[in-house]
């Protein structure tokens, strides 16, 4: 059994949980079986593989966005350019991710599909561990202000991510 510790992880795997029993709940499904799960499972995959043709300028605007925001230094530069080598990485990470999940599309039983989620789930797991060490080196850094500005960003972004939680629960 797996532990997810960090909030967003088990927002997410609270979400894919209800939202997948709710699916094999729906009369719905039951009535249309297969076809409407391998629909479903394949148009998912296909708006995140056309969504993660995009992200290499999603996480290129989000780094431009953070630094302008963070009013980083020249002082800072060595950390934050190590900063957004690990959000490239990562991006990158899910990005292929996200495009095996879509070619395997057509031939992924139900088991494989959780499998590959459970995958994503790792993938986004590993990908916080090796943001840490360099967002703390860079926010070790920082002047008072840019602390409550970071404090501020990060804390709005969660309250952000549990609103959505939250709207999709009701």
């Amino acid at each position: 059994m797996v532990l997810f510790t960090h909030p967003a992880v088990r927002a997410a795997s609270a979400a894919a949980t209800l939202l997948g029993a709710i699916v094999l709940a729906s009369p719905v499904f039951a009535a249309s079986g297969e076809v409407l799960a391998q629909a479903s499972s394949q148009q998912a995959m296909a708006s995140a593989a056309s969504e993660s043709a995009g992200s290499a300028s999603t996480v290129e605007t989000r780094i431009r966005e953070l630094h302008k925001k963070l009013h980083i230094t020249t002082a800072q530069k060595p950390q934050w350019d190590s900063l957004a080598q690990v959000m490239r990485d990562n991006a990158k990470a899910m990005t292929d991710l996200q495009k095996e999940r879509a070619a395997d599309a057509q031939s992924m039983s139900a088991v494989d599909v959780v499998k590959s989620y459970a995958s994503v789930v790792q993938a986004h797991e590993d990908g916080m561990k090796k943001f840490i060490p360099p967002f703390e080196a860079l926010y070790n850094t920082m002047s008072d202000t840019q602390k409550k500005t970071a404090d501020s960003l990060f804390r709005n972004r969660e309250r952000a991510g549990a609103g959505k939680q939250t709207a999709a629960n009701k």
